[in-house]
């Protein structure tokens, strides 16, 4: 399959898309001046090249009373048993992320919680999987950067 060339239309559409992903293409065609058709192959191209994956939604989760985030790296016994503590980590829902990492850690992790009480559960039962030889955690004073964009933009200055 021929790679799709990305130009400054797809940069725009992806923009908006990044913003809202639920954005009609008719208003998406409407601010860049072509078809709805036009906006609807380009994100089929897109998708197809798995340069779009889905469509995401994101929760406001302070607004859910889940203000405390802390990241957790995860010291195995064995890297052998990086699947399994994966499948063990997939249990606990306030897991919300989890990287196989190299370095300091085999496995580093994002928690959220309502408070420093349940964080504290949460990491009691990341410390009981079979195979954790012990965890570290940094408590999340502030998310300061989260921009879905800027690696978009620089991608595209190189492009």
């Amino acid at each position: 399959m021929k790679k799709h060339h990305l130009d400054e239309i797809d940069h725009q559409i992806l923009d908006m898309l990044i913003d809202n992903a639920r954005t009609p293409f008719t208003d998406i065609a409407k601010k860049l001046l072509v078809s709805a058709g036009t906006i609807h192959v380009r994100v089929k191209k897109m998708e197809e090249e798995g340069i779009i994956k889905g469509s995401t939604l994101t929760l406001d989760y302070e607004k859910m009373e889940y203000n405390f985030i802390a990241h957790v790296g995860l010291y195995l016994n064995s890297s052998s048993k990086i699947r399994e503590v994966l499948n063990a980590l997939e249990q606990i829902p306030n897991v919300t992320v989890a990287y196989i990492t190299a370095g300091k850690y085999n496995i580093f992790c994002k928690i959220r919680a309502k408070d420093t009480n349940q964080a504290k559960d949460i990491i009691f039962s990341i410390d009981a999987i079979d195979g954790v030889n012990r965890t570290e955690t940094m408590i999340s004073m502030e998310e300061s950067i989260n921009d879905k964009k800027r690696m978009m933009h620089a991608i595209f200055k190189d492009y």
